[in-house]
């Protein structure tokens, strides 16, 4: 019964977790949950009280816009002025999305004809891949460990590669490594997509999760980069917005109308409130953003000094909202899997496995910086008692 497209899809790696999670919860043991990138910090309040009041406006109540409403895309636009220097149309050069998620899957259903390829550095977030298969296209897969520079892997596909790939997805700052890159890697990519006639997708959902003085560059800040790249953004992570469903895409204008054309078909858009919050977000103070950041450092350097105390050697990440760990030398007999499951019934600490980010993960777990500082002293306690057993 299920379609040739769903069962391209392996079952999901981090079921197994999850649902062990779930049981070890109902039976009422305490755990200590990294496993999910789902930001727990509310929502900034004035963006709440935004969307209060345009909810209590009926003529918001109304179908929306799929493409988003004007004001939105304009927000984008000026924002992206202002953070990046960036000149973009609103009109034809931005387009709001339910999620980078669903417009990253929506894109790939108008971009992609069956059986083209993609090149997708692995380990990547799922739906970079999946996306691709679901739209019946080919991932072409290279290797995308930290610190190596995956540019030279980039480049021998598309030489060594018949029919030569349609795009190439990247994500920087990444999830789930944690990998960053500086304009000139983007400066190189560009000139490969230009002789290459390659599109380059570019997820900049954790732009401004930072640290250390490290600015995430944006690959438009490139001179002539709207010819052959667009660049998805959310405002999940900035300003802890996960469950309101808004980013948009912004970039190449040919790119935009197809996403256009396909979501007028598929959705109504996003909720009008939600959108004006989401502008009002954009368009308002923004020290909030500031302090969610500095919320992440201090989670990550407790982590991670942690860890290392107990002689797990981990580094610091520069950027995102997550911590890859190779699993600790004495260990490297399990897989990934096995390992998470050991955290979760000996130190009550729920992870993600590597694995559950394509093959190139196996050996390492993730952390997402989701619990306080006090849960996260705890869950050392119980991870040193995982390391000393």
């Amino acid at each position: 019964m299920i379609s040739n497209k769903l069962g391209r899809i392996p079952p999901y790696v981090l079921a197994r977790v999850v649902a062990e999670t779930k049981a070890a919860r109902i039976r009422g043991e305490d755990i200590i949950d990294f496993g999910m990138g789902n930001p727990d910090m509310p929502t900034p309040r004035h963006i709440v009280d935004k969307l209060v009041e345009a909810a209590a406006k009926p003529q918001n109540h109304r179908y929306s816009a799929s493409k988003g409403i004007f004001k939105l895309r304009e927000a984008v636009c000026r924002w992206y002025q202002r953070r990046f220097q960036v000149n973009l149309d609103p009109e034809t050069e931005a387009i709001a999305v339910i999620g980078a998620k669903e417009g990253i899957s929506h894109f790939m259903l108008a971009l992609l004809n069956p059986g083209d390829s993609v090149i997708v550095p692995i380990p990547c977030y799922p739906i970079h891949a999946y996306s691709i298969v679901l739209a019946e296209g080919n991932v072409i897969g290279v290797s995308g460990r930290p610190g190596e520079d995956i540019f030279p892997r980039i480049a021998e596909v598309c030489k060594n590669t018949w029919p030569k790939p349609r795009a190439v997805v990247l994500s920087y700052p990444h999830n789930p490594t944690g990998a960053i890159v500086d304009l000139a890697f983007f400066e190189r990519v560009l000139e490969l997509a230009r002789s290459e006639n390659l599109l380059v997708i570019h997820d900049h959902a954790y732009a401004e999760l930072c640290f250390e003085g490290y600015q995430s560059p944006s690959i438009l800040q490139v001179p002539g980069a709207k010819e052959r790249a667009v660049e998805f953004y959310s405002l999940s992570k900035t300003y802890n917005m996960p469950g309101w469903r808004i980013g948009f895409m912004v970039g190449n204008r040919e790119a935009v109308a197809l996403l256009g054309r396909i979501k007028s078909y598929l959705d109504y858009g996003i909720f009008t409130p939600i959108q004006i919050a989401g502008l009002w977000a954009l368009n308002g103070p923004q020290d909030c953003v500031a302090e969610i950041v500095q919320t992440y450092a201090e989670r990550r350097d407790v982590l991670v000094e942690g860890l290392n105390r107990l002689g797990w050697e981990t580094s610091k990440p520069r950027a995102t909202m997550f911590v890859w760990a190779s699993i600790p030398e004495r260990f490297r007999h399990m897989n990934a899997v096995d390992f998470s499951m050991r955290l979760l019934r000996e130190a009550k600490v729920s992870v993600s496995p590597g694995t559950g980010f394509g093959a190139e993960g196996e050996g390492y777990i993730r952390f997402a910086l989701i619990e306080n500082l006090e849960r996260t002293r705890q869950a050392l306690k119980g991870i040193k008692r995982v390391l000393n057993s």
